[in-house]
């Protein structure tokens, strides 16, 4: 018989890094608000967790990176907004933005969760921070608090 193992959404006991770009925070900001929400739905106290900001998306893999190599965090949420102008720079950042974040979580065995909005519009992004696509903040808190849970479990 097969042991099936099982995650939840009671983040009670855990500590949660957050990483959000500063670029783009009127997108941002948005989405650290869905996430900030999540977290506390799911029972995880203010305290428990450490938001720290960056310049921009391309910078969060690296500060993802201090945070789960810490042992502090439990997962880490990254948030960014990349928005496709009339130049190749959104290819770059995006692409590097995660890949940087899928490295980190494979390096330390801690989720990273990726919160990067990578969109063709600012409309889109806007969607997607709140708007009528939901929160994807929100999203990823309820995925950081699963995926830590989960690996709890299968300890």
């Amino acid at each position: 018989m097969s042991k099936r193992v099982e995650s939840s959404t009671d983040g009670s006991d855990l500590r949660i890094g957050i990483v959000v770009a500063k670029f783009n925070e009127f997108i941002t900001d948005k989405l650290l608000e869905g996430a900030e929400g999540g977290l506390a739905e799911c029972g995880v106290s203010a305290d428990a967790i450490t938001i720290a900001s960056v310049p921009g998306s391309f910078e969060i893999p690296v500060v993802a990176s201090k945070m789960a190599s810490s042992g502090v965090y439990d997962a880490v949420i990254c948030l960014g907004a990349v928005v496709k102008g009339d130049t190749d720079h959104y290819e770059f950042v995006a692409k590097e933005a995660a890949n940087g974040i899928a490295q980190v979580a494979l390096k330390y065995g801690v989720p990273v969760v990726f919160g990067v909005l990578t969109t063709h519009t600012v409309q889109h992004a806007l969607d997607r921070a709140g708007g009528r696509k939901g929160n994807a903040g929100h999203s990823c808190a309820l995925t950081a608090i699963e995926t830590a849970n989960l690996i709890r479990n299968l300890s």
